[in-house]
């Protein structure tokens, strides 16, 4: 560790209990109100709409090409669920108070990739699409888009290439949709990437670039093989707005499923999220999307491994990209393969910077523990990287930062009559074997 990090540790409580491994929280101390936030925002509410009509004139063609959306038209969205008895275990088990609803968003069950990514990498790939096809005279969007499913579009775009870095969800996802629409495929995969995720990539006929290194470089050899061919498209975890807003779309759905169950966000009925992050755009496109909906009434925290804390480090040195958890002398290795990142998206950690509530690290052997409670009460299996998400719940009330911010934020007096969310980040497509095997996984 350099000087530099040193006196990062030696200053700041939160990055001292990071380079030591230890599960802690950070709290955002440029937390500031949404109004004051919001002039500053580089994504506006158009973008996020004029990408929610994208994914409406691609519902048809999904539809056709995965039968299992069928029962939504063709729209990837996931089910909201209560979870009572994970509330009740969490309680009894680690001596806490939970207060309000406790409910599972379960991207893990989201069809095609199995996975939040579902919603990003999926988008883009369409976006990019749809660019394509309108630039070369295929398509019109007043068109029905299931003419990209014909023999002539699939030819068509049998002539590019999609690429991608991926520690494995975004892979799939990207894999996934890409070899629907007919194009050629190359995935770059990380060490850490589980190697069901490269078997399920190959029998959909994507090529898979395994690296013997960490998911930034898996990213930084995607990017520069992609560079090299003008007939190939980079999808940039790290940098993307694509990906971003196809994340985004997912507060407005989530606003209409709470009203369906007939919870109210406000003043009085606050509402709290937990994001498993990795590189940060998929939880930071969701909670961008949350803020711009809710404003001061929702508060959004990222959760990581301790063996992989790069959003906190990055936000809380205001490094962002500039700073990678190997400066501190962690690993970056951990069981929470979709969370095995070593270096933040700057672009996220920037966009975040006085919106995001904090960020939690929890150890991976809690990972599984999670997950068997969760299967154990509510009959519900995700991956060990989404169970991250419960540490937020377990722990808002215990740390003095957080109850701190719970009062500062009048939330000690409201939270029993609101909500908080674990987002549950992929899952799906597990195999049963794999599964049975994270059941049994117990860790010092």
């Amino acid at each position: 560790m350099n000087q530099v990090m040193k006196e990062w540790t030696e200053k700041n409580p939160a990055i001292k209990a990071a380079a030591d491994l230890k599960e802690t929280v950070w709290v955002n101390p440029d937390y500031i109100p949404y109004k004051e936030a919001e002039g500053t925002l580089s994504v506006s509410d158009e973008d996020i709409k004029d990408a929610e009509d994208r994914l409406l004139r691609f519902a048809p063609f999904i539809k056709k090409c995965f039968p299992e959306t069928a029962d939504r038209d063709g729209l990837i969205e996931s089910p909201l669920t209560k979870i009572p008895s994970m509330k009740t275990e969490l309680e009894k088990v680690y001596g806490v108070e939970i207060p309000g609803t406790l409910l599972l968003k379960q991207d893990s069950h989201l069809a095609i990739a199995g996975s939040i990514k579902a919603r990003g990498g999926i988008y883009e790939v369409l976006k990019h699409t749809e660019d394509l096809a309108i630039e070369h005279g295929l398509l019109k969007k007043e068109d029905d888009y299931t003419k990209l499913a014909s023999d002539e579009c699939r030819e068509f775009f049998k002539q590019y290439t999609v690429q991608v870095g991926s520690t494995g969800n975004l892979g799939l996802s990207i894999g996934i949709m890409s070899a629907a629409v007919g194009f050629q495929v190359i995935v770059h995969m990380s060490t850490d990437a589980k190697q069901w995720k490269k078997d399920l990539l190959r029998s959909k006929g994507v090529q898979v670039v395994e690296y013997a290194d960490d998911y930034s470089k898996a990213v930084e050899e995607g990017r520069k093989l992609s560079d090299a061919n003008p007939k190939s498209y980079f999808v940039d975890d790290e940098k993307s707005v694509n990906l971003f807003l196809g994340y985004a779309v997912a507060a407005k759905r989530l606003n209409e499923q709470l009203d369906v169950m007939g919870i109210t966000v406000d003043a009085e009925h606050p509402l709290i999220v937990y994001l498993p992050c990795g590189v940060g755009g998929a939880p930071g496109g969701v909670a961008y999307g949350l803020k711009r909906i809710y404003g001061d009434h929702v508060h959004c925290f990222f959760v990581e491994p301790t063996e992989a804390p790069c959003m906190l480090l990055g936000m809380a040195t205001k490094l962002y990209e500039h700073v990678c958890v190997q400066d501190f002398d962690i690993s970056g290795i951990t069981h929470a393969d979709g969370l095995a990142v070593g270096r933040p998206s700057g672009f996220v950690g920037r966009i975040m910077s006085n919106l995001l509530s904090g960020d939690f690290t929890i150890e991976d052997a809690k990972l599984y523990d999670h997950l068997r409670q969760l299967d154990a009460t509510e009959h519900i299996q995700i991956e060990p990287s989404s169970c991250a998400a419960f540490a937020g719940s377990v722990n808002l009330l215990k740390y003095p930062e957080t109850a701190e911010y719970v009062k500062k934020h009048g939330l000690d007096r409201t939270l029993q009559h609101g909500c908080q969310i674990a987002w549950a980040t992929g899952g799906r497509l597990v195999p049963e074997e794999s599964m049975k095997e994270y059941l049994n996984t117990y860790l010092k």
